[in-house]
């Protein structure tokens, strides 16, 4: 017996050298995370690390920003993303744990009386955990595999919202500047309109119909400046940015719509390779599979504990032995433990199931979003606003022949910044459906990928006057 208890320590001693990583699995998340995002995420481990990442924002923040460098601050400055990296380490503790015999237990007796003294000391080892550990360790690998993808995931997630929030917040203050001409014109024509009033040469109600005007194009720069503001802010958030941060610049303008859409290819089956959903759902299907395994090989015996035993009795010889302390399976055979990981199993697997179905359906659905964004941004920089171009411009020549008022020229300068207004919010929509098309491909579901509409937003249309 005293064999098996050295045998057992010898073990106890090899798979005690499980041990953590040199990078804690962070490799693999940033190797997802770049290969959906173009940009690397930095775990923050120590204040080195910490001034390393706030010394490149610094940098960055520097310039105005552009969606690539907007993601990068981000996934280095967030501190929630920071929060979800500790689910990495949190899951290889647990992946090492499974690779190491749970330390044995030792147990001291001593009673006495009657002049004798009895003293009994027993050392347990978890056999049972010995004979299981590579199932085990199986299962712990597949888990922290499992929160690889789950932290990689959080980190596409986010890239995908600032991408989204930049755009909102730069296409917002541009349609500031938009309105604030509508008001300078809003004022030209109220202020106009009051003296030729007063003149005796404009109609009350004309001149209220200016004032309404003017009244409708102040409250309409006011929700404008609050809504820069708002989508300001929530860009701020998602850069994790404050105090001398705060100042950072945006473009003065949206990027150029290409000249050609994307046509991906096989986008069905990209989304089924790539996807980190639905990988996720794949591997965690794969892990209960294995769970599953395991429950069987343990369902007749739940706790094997083997020891070394001795006794000693004062005024007698030393007694040996060992200790084997067993669970009988008299009353549960482990049958609801076996039924309840198959039905786990099913479930999974049908959630899998789901999952690609979804999956499939977001990827067709984005991409309608996609075309029809492009196609509505299109027709408005080749039609819309050229066309209003061309008859401010011809208005301005029956001005100057005065065959037409003042107040008509106000009214066409108008209607030619409802225009570029509408490209503005079309461009924007452009770019958010093309953020919502490559997440659906690749990373995750992109969640409403409808074209919004402009009506929908604080940069409406400005109110027409007369």
């Amino acid at each position: 017996m005293m064999r098996l208890a050295a045998g057992a320590l010898a073990t106890l001693v090899l798979v005690g050298c499980a041990s953590f990583s040199t990078d804690g699995g962070f490799g693999k998340v940033s190797e997802l995370t770049k290969e959906r995002t173009g940009q690397v995420v930095a775990v923050q481990r120590s204040q080195e690390d910490s001034d390393t990442a706030r010394a490149r924002v610094s940098e960055l923040l520097k310039a105005p920003l552009t969606t690539d460098s907007a993601v990068q601050v981000a996934l280095m400055n967030n501190r929630g993303l920071q929060a979800k990296f500790g689910e990495l380490g949190i899951a290889e503790t647990d992946l090492v744990r499974a690779g190491r015999l749970k330390n044995p237990s030792f147990s001291f007796g001593r009673l006495s009386g009657g002049g004798s003294v009895e003293i009994e000391r027993a050392v347990i080892f978890d056999v049972l955990g010995l004979l299981t550990m590579p199932l085990a360790a199986e299962v712990g690998q597949g888990r922290f595999e499992q929160t690889q993808y789950q932290v990689a995931y959080e980190a596409v997630g986010l890239a995908t919202d600032v991408r989204r929030a930049y755009f909102d917040a730069v296409a917002a203050q541009e349609l500031v500047k938009f309105f604030q001409q509508v008001k300078e014109t809003a004022d030209v024509s109220n202020e106009l309109a009051k003296r030729m009033l007063q003149a005796g040469n404009f109609g009350k109600l004309t001149q209220m119909r200016e004032q309404a005007f003017y009244a409708d194009a102040t409250a309409q720069l006011a929700r404008a400046r609050h809504q820069a503001t708002a989508e300001r802010e929530k860009l701020t958030r998602l850069l994790g940015l404050s105090g001398d941060q705060l100042t950072f610049r945006l473009p003065e303008r949206l990027p150029d719509l290409p000249k050609q859409p994307t046509e991906p290819q096989n986008a069905v089956q990209t989304a089924m390779d790539k996807r980190l959903d639905v990988l996720m759902a794949k591997r965690s299907t794969d892990a209960t599979a294995r769970s599953l395994g395991l429950t069987k090989a343990t369902r007749l015996v739940n706790v094997l504990e083997l020891g070394y035993q001795n006794k000693s009795e004062s005024g007698s010889p030393r007694a040996n032995g060992f200790e084997i302390e067993l669970e009988l399976p008299l009353f549960d055979f482990g049958s609801t433990r076996a039924a309840r990981a198959e039905a786990t199993y099913m479930q999974a697997v049908n959630r899998t199931a789901e999952v690609a179905v979804n999956a499939q359906s977001e990827v067709r659905e984005a991409y309608s979003a996609y075309r029809t964004a492009f196609d509505l941004a299109k027709h408005y920089r080749d039609e819309v606003v050229p066309l209003r171009k061309r008859i401010s411009e011809e208005n301005l020549l029956r001005y100057n022949g005065m065959l037409i008022s003042v107040f008509e020229l106000l009214t066409d300068a108008r209607e030619q910044v409802a225009g570029v207004t509408g490209y503005v919010q079309a461009l924007r929509d452009f770019w958010v459906a093309e953020t919502n098309l490559q997440t659906a491909l690749t990373g995750r579901s992109p969640g409403a990928s409808n074209v919004s509409q402009p009506a929908a937003s604080a940069g409406t249309t400005p109110a027409q006057g007369h």
